[in-house]
């Protein structure tokens, strides 16, 4: 038996692990998921399971939901992890599991980090997939369409679990205060709106909301018994003016707003100063990345295309190296995004089309356009009458796309601004000669 150090003996865990939930009641959060009724409870508490993916940002309880479900199955639970094992290890634990599958007994393998295996180490787990000899719970921060096999993910089903909420942090912080597991039993004062400015600090992760609060705690004012927690502890163990978002989170509303509105407004100066405020105060830039992707097709558009390109270089790059690093990509983004032509014309065009699709759900494809693989389709005249542009010398037809109930409707509305003039243009060019071929020209070919 391995024997214990002094160090190991008298350090205590930190306080995220002393209050891991190790039940579905404790669990904080993906409500979605695990609500009552909702399916993965459901799957859970019946302990029938298959194979999963938990995708998720770093802190929503990935790793905590595994152990619940480890704690709650009738099956072998092995913990691995892709950080410190190899296709040997791999090999033994499918050998073990493929034993106790010819016993009757299921194995459940979960897997941290899933996304650091290589397509040779996932590929070794396939055939147990397949045969049923293991159940693969896997866990990742990356988008599992890149980073997982496209055979071993069809096999598995992803459920996405979404940053936390700042009430539910909130929940969270709270309960450490009282657990015994935590700070219960001890004097301890923090405001309720220094524990919002946590949990907005955190950021959607409950690991960095409780480590936060920790090093709060630890370094908090000590008089007599009591443990005194202020603003100004916390914005001194976070390094982060974090007293920038109100305790509501409303102010984290008016910033994107201001940074938004500045380059709308072809600011640049004043969109880097509402850039640097969001950053400084602990924003996520992945956040911030999203949203002036976002910016790129609804306020500049087909004005200049290359915008949208740039800002989703700009998110890769976040996405790469981070904070403090990333901030001159986003830097770069937003000023192009701020002297870029501005167009909304995409976004006009969108919202005007969505209300007829609403109110006019029932409307049938015109038939057209419909494709036709089978005898039958043909029959019931299915592509009956369409014209492949290709074939004609305009590259045009005059085929209807558009439901008898909205010929003729138009949606996209260009402007004159940048590129899109050109985009303008050719548009009128195509209505003129759709009007002049369906006025009953015979069309060349």
């Amino acid at each position: 038996m391995e024997q214990g150090t002094f160090f190991e003996v008298s350090s205590p865990q930190p306080l995220a692990a002393r209050l891991r939930p190790t039940t579905l009641e404790e669990y904080c959060g993906q409500k979605h998921l695990l609500g009552e009724g909702k399916v993965l409870r459901r799957l859970i508490e019946s302990d029938n399971i298959g194979s999963m993916i938990f995708w998720g940002p770093p802190g929503v309880g990935k790793t905590t939901l595994a152990r619940i479900i480890a704690g709650r199955t009738r099956a072998n639970f092995i913990d691995f992890s892709a950080v410190t094992s190899g296709i040997k290890e791999i090999k033994q634990v499918m050998e073990q599991a493929e034993k106790n599958r010819k016993f009757g007994e299921k194995t459940i393998l979960f897997v941290d980090e899933i996304h650091r295996f290589n397509k040779a180490q996932q590929d070794a787990f396939l055939p147990y997939v397949e045969k049923g000899s293991i159940i693969l719970i896997g866990a990742t921060t990356e988008n599992p369409s890149f980073e997982v096999n496209g055979a071993l993910l069809s096999r598995c089903k992803v459920f996405v679990l979404q940053a936390l909420k700042t009430e539910d942090l909130l929940v969270l912080l709270e309960h450490a205060l009282t657990d015994e597991r935590g700070f219960g039993g001890q004097n301890i004062e923090i405001p309720h709106d220094v524990l919002e400015i946590i949990a907005n600090f955190a950021n959607g992760d409950a690991r960095s909301a409780l480590s936060t609060l920790e090093m709060a705690i630890l370094n908090g004012d000590v008089t007599g018994e009591k443990t005194i927690v202020t603003r100004e502890t916390v914005q001194e163990c976070t390094s982060k003016k974090s007293l920038l978002y109100d305790k509501s989170g409303e102010e984290h509303y008016n910033l994107i707003s201001a940074l938004h509105k500045s380059m709308r407004n072809s600011d640049p100066d004043a969109a880097v100063y509402w850039l640097a405020r969001m950053l400084e105060a602990g924003e996520d830039p992945l956040y911030v990345a999203r949203r002036i992707v976002r910016f790129a097709s609804e306020d500049v558009g087909l004005a200049d295309p290359r915008a949208l390109e740039l800002c989703v270089a700009a998110y890769q790059a976040c996405h790469f190296i981070g904070m403090p690093e990333c901030s001159v990509h986003l830097t770069q983004a937003v000023v192009y995004l701020s002297l870029a032509p501005k167009s909304n014309a995409l976004e006009v065009a969108y919202m005007t089309a969505k209300q007829d699709a609403l109110t006019q759900l029932s409307e049938p494809v015109p038939l057209v356009i419909r494709n036709a693989p089978t005898r039958l389709m043909k029959e019931l005249d299915y592509g009956k009458g369409y014209k492949y542009a290709h074939d004609y010398k305009d590259k045009i037809t005059d085929i209807q796309c558009l439901p008898d109930s909205l010929a003729g409707k138009e949606y996209y509305h260009p402007t004159e601004e940048g590129l899109e003039g050109r985009c303008k243009a050719r548009l009128e060019e195509i209505k003129a000669w759709k009007r002049a071929h369906r006025s009953g020209n015979k069309k060349e070919k």
